[in-house]
């Protein structure tokens, strides 16, 4: 009788990156089936987040036919589109100027713990892109999307705790000038 193997799963949530559009990759240095180098200073940690994240990513296809055939002659890929989704629990002003695609963040007075600072979105049509980092807990897998535009519904609610406050967060994927979306990769020979 076959047998199957131990599949390689992946768990746990992972760290989520944010950068500036056009910013270096890591360099992906992998010893011991890991990586081991950090992240470019220009990615920015997201902090925790509710649930983890989430990667999707649609591929449309159509059939093309042809009047003497019952059956399509072929598929053609129509549309692709995907996202990466979390909340982020990190309830920062610099993150909410992440989350909302721009806007203005400013130091009104004081420093230290007389800080106060305000923040501005921005205007409809001077959104900024920019791209996301993930890697996993166990630093085996790293995806980069490479031009992003967050979306949807920005909802923060303040209860009592437990519960907590957080940016629901969708960050849709555009082209690039590179051409791809996105990029993922792995370290060792398990997960390639």
């Amino acid at each position: 009788m076959p047998t199957t193997a131990t599949p390689n799963v992946l768990t746990d949530p992972g760290y989520l990156f944010w950068a500036p559009l056009g910013s270096s990759e890591p360099t992906n240095t992998v010893a011991a089936s890991k990586f081991t180098d950090s992240w470019p200073v220009a990615w920015v940690s997201l902090g925790a987040t509710e649930d983890g994240s989430e990667f999707n990513y649609e591929t449309s296809v159509e059939p093309v036919t042809a009047a003497e055939f019952f059956d399509p002659i072929k598929y053609a890929t129509t549309e692709r589109s995907g996202n990466i989704s979390f909340t982020l629990v990190d309830w920062t002003l610099a993150n909410l100027k992440r989350v909302l695609n721009g806007g203005t963040l400013t130091v009104v007075s004081g420093t230290g713990a007389t800080t106060l600072s305000s923040y501005t979105p921005p205007a409809p049509g001077s959104e900024i892109r920019s791209m996301i980092g993930w890697e996993s807990l166990d630093n085996t897998v790293r995806v980069i999307c490479y031009q992003t535009l967050n979306s949807g519904s920005i909802a923060s609610a303040f209860k009592k705790a437990p519960d907590k406050a957080g940016f629901a967060c969708q960050f849709n994927f555009e082209t690039p000038a590179g051409g791809n979306p996105f990029k993922i990769y792995t370290a060792g020979v398990a997960r390639g």
